[in-house]
């Protein structure tokens, strides 16, 4: 009997024991973040580890991933969890996944990844949600106003990091021994 894959890679114990220490590192990545601008803008450097994995496991491994570390983070933290960032996370995951899995990483191929998450999920979308939590006592463009010019230099940021990791040669030498 053939069996379907929907473009999933089988896992081995490996790849899950790995899935799960970078889920981890994420935890504790999260935990350092970098203040933008104002107290409400934090860079944290867990999109590398996003980035990461979907290099290495495609984006619905990756969506996955990113839903439940969502959801148990947000748990862990003892913040309330709102659904919508949820699917931001999963959204994202997804577009780091379309661009990076199975490719050779490029700048180009970074600069996109990374504009249309921060244009598309990171301002739009993460706003929207911030402007239904807050029950639209900010406007979505006020809110959209305050948050363009943090995200803008988080956006560099992420771009030149992205660029580093992927295409270093110690990334190169860990895809090899664990993948080949």
């Amino acid at each position: 009997m053939n069996s379907v894959s929907y473009g999933l890679r089988k896992l081995r114990t490996l790849d899950i024991v790995l899935l799960g220490v970078l889920m981890g590192s994420g935890f504790v990545i999260k935990q350092f973040s970098i203040m933008i601008l104002s107290n409400n803008n934090r860079l944290t450097f867990v999109f590398l580890i996003t980035a990461i994995i979907s290099y290495w496991y495609g984006p619905w491994w990756l969506a996955g991933v990113a839903g439940l570390s969502d959801v148990l983070g947000t748990f862990l933290s003892g913040q309330p969890y709102f659904p919508g960032f949820t699917v931001s996370a999963i959204c994202g995951a997804i577009v780091y996944g379309l661009f990076f899995y199975r490719k050779k990483v490029t700048m180009p191929k970074i600069i996109g990844a990374q504009l249309v998450i921060s244009i598309f999920i990171n301002l739009v979308l993460n706003t929207f949600w911030l402007a239904v939590m807050s029950g639209y006592q900010t406007t979505f463009f006020g809110m959209l106003a305050v948050r363009f010019l943090p995200e803008l230099f988080t956006t560099l940021i992420q771009i030149v990091a992205l660029y580093f990791v992927l295409t270093s040669k110690t990334f190169s030498k860990m895809t090899n021994r664990l993948f080949n």
